[in-house]
């Protein structure tokens, strides 16, 4: 969980997080990440905020007229808002949006690698630990407190079940989740890399069913659409995705957002592992006495099959 960070007061006497006003100008920081960060917002600002998310990034490449329009205030409420954000107008503002577009289409074809053929170990092990570090500083620093205690309260919902699944890569996350759920509670599922194909899923997919969904760039289609199918019968979504967001972000009822920077050409899924396992510590608390039995009685039933 984000840790909860000092705050100050700015001239109106309104609570502003300390480290966003620092951290909302650092280098590949997203519209995204600065409106959770922004701190406290008014009627009008939260309107479009939420026009913005909803349609996110789209909404942003419209004119201010365009985005006042969708969020029902007015063209100088949408310009304070972007000045809020730390821009120093809403062309500043388009340009950030145009640079996350292109940064959501990158593919390891078009990714530079920060190590090539002349680096030597240590350096490919420093580059490593140092983009790895900054991913996780970066991702637990701007992840949203109330976002992440709602996964965790609807995973522990014992009326639910919970079903896991993600792409071609994001589905080892999705069965690393389940790997430790299904030890904390009962009724969890991960479903294959094209689940869209189990005709049975998707006709039991319903109101009781909690998706947990990991979808990162390139975005995989099979994987929104079926988050999308899933939000059509009522399930709840759970997104784990990437600083960008994904499609799914539009309809998911939580976001966690994760970074993925890499030494290499390929996307990490380092920081999003990390969060995978705050997450499982954060069920298991939460779940207490009653995973603590589940896990007792699984050892049992599976016997001793360690080595001495």
């Amino acid at each position: 969980m984000a840790a909860r960070r000092q705050t100050q007061s700015d001239e109106s006497g309104t609570a502003v997080d300390a480290a966003t006003e620092s951290g909302a100008t650092a280098p590949g920081t997203t519209v995204a990440e600065r409106i959770r960060r922004v701190g406290a917002l008014s009627p009008g600002e939260r309107k479009i905020a939420r026009a913005l998310m909803a349609r996110y990034p789209a909404a942003g490449l419209e004119s201010t007229s365009g985005l006042a329009g969708r969020a029902g205030v007015s063209p100088p409420t949408v310009v304070r808002f972007v000045a809020r954000l730390g821009f120093d107008g809403y062309r500043q503002f388009q340009q950030s949006l145009r640079d996350e577009v292109q940064a959501r289409r990158a593919s390891p074809l078009t990714l530079t690698p920060l190590i090539n053929d002349a680096s030597t170990g240590s350096d490919i092990a420093a580059a490593t630990e140092e983009v790895g570090r900054a991913a996780l500083r970066q991702t637990f620093a701007a992840l949203p407190e109330q976002e992440f205690d709602r996964a965790v309260n609807l995973v522990c919902d014992p009326a639910k079940r919970i079903c896991s699944f993600g792409g071609r890569f994001s589905y080892l996350l999705a069965q690393y989740l389940d790997l430790h759920l299904r030890l904390l509670r009962p009724g969890t599922v991960v479903h294959q890399q094209t689940p869209g194909r189990d005709a049975g899923f998707l006709v039991d997919l319903g109101q009781r069913d909690v998706c947990v969904v990991f979808d990162f760039r390139r975005y995989q289609r099979d994987t929104v659409e079926l988050a999308r199918f899933a939000h059509g019968r009522k399930a709840r979504i759970v997104l784990v995705t990437d600083q960008w967001l994904s499609p799914i972000a539009e309809f998911a009822d939580v976001v966690l957002p994760t970074r993925v920077e890499s030494p290499s050409p390929f996307d990490s899924i380092v920081a999003p592992t990390a969060l995978v396992e705050a997450f499982v510590a954060a069920v298991h608390a939460r779940l207490g006495d009653s995973a603590a039995e589940r896990m007792a009685a699984a050892d049992a039933a599976w016997g001793d099959f360690t080595t001495e």
